[in-house]
């Protein structure tokens, strides 16, 4: 026994390791892939059940499954989603798993980067907005700037119409012309003038979805140098309608039977036939605006389709109507024409339905602009540029009105008398 002791004492000797070596111990090898794409389908008990190298199935109560990943970086413990189950299938995750190992053996923490991916997802889809939010936006803030309270109305009625159905839920910095071209063609060639105004209001959009960083790059509904090489001019499709008028030789015999009609209605379109005022101006008018002194009627600004203010001299007819309506002012309104229902200025149909009542359909209120401008330039020796002036037109171009500073109101007066008397 002892010749056997020193024995394995000497074979210790020759096989020990020299002084200062440590022994090293090779760390295990952690076994991946303990899961089968059977097991994973067919576990129900709920907990967590690994795959290796950090690597989980978790099952819920209530059955559904997901996949979690435990990873160390600089020491500390973390875990993240990988997806669930079995929409990111066995394989998927074994490449995620993967994919996030190699970042950190690369020094990158992979949930830092995954925030920062999300951060940039919320903020790009921050910028992210429809046609139809645009074009509500847009309205919105050009609404107090309508002189018409219905022209909100119109604008939204016009896309909501015809362009919200194709591209209202498209991301405005996506729509092109193709898109625009869509919208336009069933409308172009049957509506010329709905078409028109809706190519206007689509390129405005457009452009105010530009200058919010909504979209970049031209505008897609601009028509110079674009949509007028696709599509043909509106004066092509279809020609243009006038509004039908009286001729000014048949005022007398008209006007004599519309002073037989009863009603505030039959009165407004008396005094907007004597002034060659729009229907709109006049139904508007507040008794404020007139100066009985000086026979003269203002309509301010914001109530004048160009913007500004106007100044109509006042026939003697039509002081002598509003002397009669002056006697019958309701006090709680401060309207002219009043509405007899809810005292309310009248609705833009009252005159027209006058014209009905008379049998008139052949004629339209706004025609008789069209009646006085062709009695001032047939029957008359006034300039152009007053009747112009009477009509609320813009006279000349930008030079001449710098210079012409007056509106001609006393020669004016003159020629409102004159066509009062025609009429009448």
């Amino acid at each position: 026994h002892l010749s056997i002791l020193c024995f394995f004492r000497i074979l210790f000797r020759i096989t020990r390791p020299k002084f200062g070596s440590r022994l090293r111990r090779t760390p295990p090898m952690v076994k991946a892939n303990k899961l089968t794409q059977l097991q994973a389908t067919r576990l129900k008990e709920p907990g967590l059940h690994g795959d290796g190298a950090g690597l989980w199935l978790k099952v819920t109560e209530g059955g559904s499954k997901s996949w979690i990943l435990r990873y160390a970086f600089n020491g500390r413990e973390r875990w993240t989603g990988l997806g669930p189950y079995p929409e990111v299938s066995l394989a998927d995750a074994r490449d995620k798993a993967m994919a996030w190992r190699r970042q950190v053996r690369q020094g990158i923490d992979p949930m830092q980067v995954k925030h920062q991916a999300a951060a940039v997802a919320r903020a790009e889809q921050a910028k992210t907005i429809t046609f139809d939010s645009c074009a509500e936006r847009y309205i919105e803030s050009h609404r107090s700037g309508w002189k018409n309270a219905k022209h909100a109305d119109q604008w939204t009625n016009t896309l909501q119409t015809y362009a919200a159905p194709i591209i209202g839920k498209m991301d405005v910095a996506l729509i092109e012309t193709a898109h625009i071209m869509r919208v336009l063609e069933p409308v172009w060639h049957t509506k010329a003038e709905t078409a028109s105004r809706l190519r206007g209001r689509l390129e405005a959009v457009l452009d105010w979805a530009t200058v919010h960083r909504y979209r970049t790059g031209d505008n897609p509904a601009r028509w110079k140098g674009h949509l007028d090489a696709l599509l043909p001019a509106r004066s092509k499709v279809a020609k243009s309608k006038h509004f039908a008028a009286l001729p000014w030789r048949d005022m007398k015999p008209f006007m004599a039977e519309l002073r037989q009609q009863s009603g505030i209605g039959a009165l407004a379109l008396q005094f907007t036939i004597l002034t060659a005022a729009r229907s709109g101006e006049v139904r508007g008018m507040a008794w404020y605006e007139v100066d009985f002194e000086h026979k003269l009627w203002t309509v301010p600004g914001e109530r004048m389709k160009a913007g500004k203010e106007h100044r109509v001299p006042l026939s003697d007819a039509a002081m002598q109507l509003l002397e009669s309506l002056k006697d019958t002012k309701l006090a709680d309104t401060d309207i002219v024409f009043p509405s007899t229902r809810d005292h309310k200025p009248l609705s833009d149909m009252t005159l027209t339905a006058v014209l009905r009542r008379m049998k008139r359909d052949d004629i339209t209120v706004h025609g008789f602009r069209s009646s006085f401008r062709d009695w001032a330039a047939e029957a008359t020796d006034y300039p152009q540029e007053m009747a112009e002036m009477a009509l609320a037109h813009i006279v000349g171009n930008k030079v001449e009105a710098a210079y012409r500073r007056g509106d001609m109101l006393e020669k004016r007066r003159a020629m409102m008398q004159a066509w009062a008397e025609h009429s009448l």
